[in-house]
């Protein structure tokens, strides 16, 4: 019975995180469709943000952000963290930012999980009424 009690706890832990913004995402780029990064979507302090943990072409990983500004200027884009202070609105996060680091610009930017797939997290950027939008899917642990 204790473990039957434990499987449930552990199966019923992994359904909601999977339904979190949570966790780590493969990066896809809308244009091409090749898998370019691992970011970590994680939580501090109440506000969302997330981190280039893993970019996945070898000859890409020592690549910094020559366009960014400020303190991201010149950084390495592997480790960077590119969304920032996003907050919940219902079962969207907004209010927050998001950084290019092949151009160096920062966008506005929300985050919500697809309606019917909570393994794919909906990425978009955007200036007043343009925006671009990507689908990153979720990494199997």
């Amino acid at each position: 019975m204790k473990y039957l009690i434990l499987l449930t706890g552990f199966l019923f832990g992994n359904l909601i995180y999977s339904q979190q913004v949570y966790g780590e995402w493969k990066t896809i780029d809308d244009e091409t469709g090749v898998a370019k990064s691992i970011v970590e979507v994680y939580e501090n302090d109440g506000e969302v943000f997330g981190k280039v943990k893993k970019i996945l072409r070898e000859d890409k990983r020592d690549v910094r952000c020559t366009e960014c500004k400020g303190d991201l200027k010149n950084q390495k884009v592997e480790g960077m963290v590119i969304l920032e202070n996003l907050s919940k609105d219902d079962d969207k996060y907004n209010d927050g930012t998001i950084t290019d680091p092949e151009n160096g610009k920062t966008y506005d930017a929300k985050i919500w999980l697809k309606e019917g797939d909570s393994n794919t997290l909906m990425v978009r950027g955007y200036v007043a009424f343009f925006y671009r939008t990507q689908q990153w899917k979720r990494v199997k642990n």
